[in-house]
């Protein structure tokens, strides 16, 4: 299974997280106490192997946004966790994730709208659309037909509960941010242990 460590805002995170088995390196565009500046993610990225995912992270963005922080940033992927179209994600020459809060089965079923790739399951809505630390009821993800989408699961997750993540059905990558922080900063003690649980490995190569 995969991992994305979310909210990345310095190099040394990004490159501990990568050395230590993240598959994406995701960067908050949107408001956020994650956010972080164009420059500031053009000089991460610039540092990160070309097989890691970069993915940025938007709210209600315009295409005009999005398209200068892609030339700007290198971001391969953007992430729209607002409430964007499905015509507006189609109009994107670039790879999708689609971002949805998840509070019943209804708003599962939303999911089919949309034809990206990459759809990212997130608890209920707080203080700002993503990264709230609040995990949904994963139960529902058992009798859901979630077709050719690939699921990322977002939302609460923490050392404590990442094995009963890596075990419901469907799910592709998880994305963490919250859970491998203390006091709001990264924390690579925890961002070594939530790896290493899904990776099954004991320690950083």
């Amino acid at each position: 299974m995969k991992v994305k460590i979310c909210g990345i805002t310095n190099e040394e995170t990004a490159q501990f997280a990568v050395k230590t088995g993240a598959d994406a390196i995701g960067f908050v565009f949107a408001e956020s106490k994650r956010k972080v500046s164009l420059p500031n993610a053009k000089r991460i990225i610039s540092t990160l192997p070309e097989e890691i995912k970069k993915v940025g992270v938007f709210v209600n963005p315009s295409r005009e946004t999005i398209e200068e922080t892609v030339l700007t940033t290198g971001i391969d992927t953007v992430q729209l966790h607002g409430n964007e179209t499905p015509e507006f994600c189609d109009s994107l020459p670039y790879s999708i994730i689609k971002a949805f809060s998840i509070e019943s089965k209804e708003d599962l079923e939303k999911i089919h709208d949309y034809t990206c790739e990459y759809v990212l399951l997130d608890g209920p809505k707080g203080k700002y659309y993503g990264g709230n630390g609040i995990a949904f009821d994963w139960e529902l993800l058992s009798s859901f037909d979630f077709k050719d989408k690939k699921v990322i699961l977002a939302g609460g997750l923490t050392i404590d509960n990442v094995h009963e993540a890596m075990i419901q059905k469907n799910v592709h990558m998880l994305d963490v941010s919250s859970g491998v922080e203390t006091n709001g900063e990264k924390d690579l003690s925890k961002i070594t242990k939530f790896i290493s649980a899904v990776k099954g490995v004991k320690s950083i190569s």
